[in-house]
């Protein structure tokens, strides 16, 4: 059987009260592992929770910009060729993509600096 990396149990007693404030405050913090949560909150004092709503919003953008440059990938190996408009249409898409992932890291890199 493999040895625990954490083997030092603690114990602590709450009221009903108090553990349903903790599985909230759990929950805002998007953990579902108790023990992980009172880890956290006893080492660092604080639980960040980020929105990654920009981040998801991205990942879609990428995929469609992947999507179109492989069938412009498929037209060009296919039949040779490729019209200019779809080459500025897929420039065009790559700097939607570009602007709001700048934005997106310069906000992460200010959340790293706190």
């Amino acid at each position: 059987m493999k040895k625990r990396v954490r083997d030092v149990p603690i114990y602590v007693w709450v009221r009903p009260d108090e553990l349903e404030a903790i599985r909230e405050r759990m929950a805002q913090a998007g953990i579902r592992n108790l023990s992980a949560y009172i880890r956290k909150m006893a080492l660092t004092g604080y639980v960040l929770n980020v929105d990654l709503s920009p981040v998801q919003e991205l990942v879609s953008l990428q995929r469609r910009c992947s999507n179109n440059l492989n069938q412009v990938a498929i037209q060009a190996n296919t039949y040779g060729g490729i019209y200019p408009e779809e080459i500025k249409a897929l420039q065009k898409d790559y700097a939607d993509l570009w602007g709001p992932l700048s934005d997106l890291l310069e906000n992460l890199s200010a959340i790293v600096k706190l």
